[in-house]
């Protein structure tokens, strides 16, 4: 168990907890599932921007050294 699991199920189970319905248990379950989704989340975000801007640079580089691709000519 990582430290961001461990984090996320503390914080999981303080918000579960403070309804007073029930243990908090399920809360802290909960709070340590979604610490690892965004675990996981983050790189492939990151990834996807970093890809996206290195395509776009590429484009517009494209348009300066060929000039730009204009539609009906």
């Amino acid at each position: 168990m990582s430290f961001t699991t461990i984090i996320g199920a503390a914080i999981g189970s303080a918000i579960d907890g403070s309804s007073g319905d029930d243990s908090s248990v399920d809360g802290a379950f909960t709070g340590a599932i979604a610490a690892n989704v965004v675990k996981a989340a983050i790189p492939l975000a990151l990834t996807f921007a970093t890809g996206w801007l290195v395509l776009r640079g590429l484009g517009k580089l494209k348009d300066q050294v060929l000039g730009a691709d204009l539609p009906g000519r």
